[in-house]
C-alpha cells in the first residue's frame, strides 16, 4: 500500500490587528461624531429593555438611537 503525501504549506506570517482597547473604541466613536459623545449607563427591569429591543429589532433601528431621540425631544425644551 502506497502512501499519500501532502504538502503544508508555512503558517501565515502576518497576525491580524488586535482589537481596540476600550478606550480607542470609545474615542474612534467620538471622532466619527458630529458632536463628542459620552457614554450612559443605566440599569433597566429585564422585561422593558427586551420590550424595546424587539421593537427596534422590528424597526431596524438601534437601541441607542430611539434612546438617545427620546432623551433629546424630553430634553428638547430646557
Amino acid at each position: 500500500m502506497t502512501g499519500k503525501k501532502v504538502a503544508f504549506g508555512t503558517k501565515p506570517s502576518s497576525k491580524p490587528a488586535a482589537a481596540p482597547s476600550a478606550e480607542e473604541w470609545v474615542k474612534n466613536r467620538e471622532e466619527a461624531a458630529d458632536e463628542p459623545m459620552k457614554r450612559l449607563t443605566l440599569d433597566i427591569p429585564e422585561s422593558l429593555h427586551r420590550t424595546i429591543k424587539v421593537s427596534c429589532a422590528g424597526r431596524g433601528t438601534k437601541m441607542a438611537e430611539e434612546i438617545r431621540a427620546l432623551l433629546e425631544a424630553h430634553y428638547a425644551n430646557q
